[in-house]
């Protein structure tokens, strides 16, 4: 039996037309003799509408609820799908996250699958041409619906896929994965494909076409991904194990992210256990910290700097008070107006100069770097954010991303 998983986004599924262009898409899979797990979303603007209504409904809505009523979103739209798939003669049926079972952990709003039943998800197939599954959400031990975060229909898709052992395609908006934004810059060019580590440092980095933690079932499932638009029949983008060639490459794209925040305590002892208790209290609160730096010691006292992502400078900044009277700190600052740039790409690993061809190019533009970090496949630099779009446009052309050949 040959199985494919295809998960359509909130705008695939917008109105009656945008459901029927992904018919014709799910259509043409079964012509070509596959059995369809078809993946939706809620219906464009759905889950915000439902979120509205528990804040009006509810002064401090319960998590566990928020996630019973949000989830309805997608129930919406594989009901509809299934009768839209019936119409056409298709046998077919619509599945909810706890009618698989989809399992999760009871963190709601946010939950991580635990285990999915492959064997009744393929007696149903047996059965069904199309099974049109809820994406987005799942089912604790006890029986309470989760969901599984913004984005969570991507991790579903390609959870389902690698239960399944089949290939995923991700219908978009969007036609690929491009070497940029083509909204910031139009020589932007769609890569033919792209590996897992590379997709997951774009995703990190906010580029939104995949949900990060799909991209790290794939890659530790090796499902091949396919992104493609809901709305042409040209080829997308293959995410996928890197090889030989993405390896000659030496860098494939730039991201950038505007959702930083930049905080910094200064004039702190230079002592043993004060960085722990400064990113401590931050992990225990659940706030990601991207980079840090610490100054050089003068007089037995340094600044210590990193970034938070902006909604979490309301509570860091909290967190931050209290631990400056204990460290005896001078004072906090932070700044809202900054952006992370990174150049991404595996080939960094087998090449040297990177970092070099990029400081020089944001130098030649009189971008100003504020903070730097490194991964084995990144290079990233804090920058203030009214150059984010001349940034972008400059190591985009250092690294000759819109030509086929990017050896640099």
């Amino acid at each position: 039996m040959r199985i494919l998983v295809q998960k359509f986004g909130g705008t695939s599924v917008a109105n009656l037309e945008c459901m029927k262009q992904v018919r014709e898409k799910t259509l043409a899979a079964r012509a070509k003799g596959y059995k369809v797990l078809v993946v939706l979303s809620a219906r464009s603007g759905e889950t915000n509408r439902l979120l509205t209504l528990a804040d009006e409904w509810s002064r401090d809505p319960e998590a566990a609820e928020v996630d019973a009523l949000i989830s309805t979103g997608e129930q919406v739209s594989v009901a509809l799908f299934a009768m839209l798939m019936k119409d056409a003669g298709v046998k077919a049926r619509s599945l909810l996250g706890f009618q698989i079972p989809m399992r999760t952990d009871n963190a709601f709003g946010k939950a991580r699958i635990l285990g999915i039943d492959n064997e009744k998800l393929t007696a149903m197939l047996e059965e069904y041409d199309v099974l049109s599954v809820a994406g987005f959400q799942g089912i604790t031990d006890d029986n309470r619906i989760t969901t599984l975060g913004r984005g969570g229909s991507d991790t579903s898709a390609v959870a389902l896929a690698a239960a399944l052992g089949c290939e995923c395609e991700i219908y978009t908006d969007v036609d690929g994965v491009y070497t940029t934004d083509p909204n910031m810059c139009s020589t932007a060019r769609k890569m033919d494909r792209v590996s897992y580590d590379e997709m997951l440092e774009m995703a990190s980095m906010g580029a939104k076409v995949l949900q990060i933690r799909s991209v790290e079932f794939a890659k530790k499932y090796k499902v091949p991904v396919h992104v493609r638009s809901t709305f042409t029949d040209t080829p997308g983008t293959l995410v996928t194990q890197e090889d030989s060639t993405m390896e000659a490459v030496l860098v494939s794209g730039i991201a950038y992210d505007k959702d930083q925040a930049r905080v910094t305590l200064r004039d702190v002892p230079d002592v043993p256990g004060v960085a722990s208790r400064l990113f401590g209290p931050l992990a225990d609160s659940g706030v990601v910290v991207d980079m840090i730096v610490q100054n050089p010691s003068r007089n037995g006292r340094t600044d210590m700097t990193f970034t938070v992502p902006r909604g979490d400078l309301k509570k860091t900044l909290t967190l931050m008070e209290d631990i400056q009277k204990e460290v005896n700190a001078a004072e906090v600052l932070h700044d809202l107006h900054v952006c992370k740039v990174s150049a991404i790409g595996v080939g960094m690993r087998n090449h040297s100069g990177v970092a070099a061809k990029a400081f020089e190019a944001l130098r030649s533009m009189n971008i100003n770097i504020l903070m730097i970090s490194t991964s084995e496949i990144k290079i990233t630099c804090l920058i203030e954010e009214k150059f984010t779009e001349l940034a972008v446009r400059t190591l985009h052309d250092a690294f000759g991303l819109d030509k086929d050949s990017m050896l640099g």
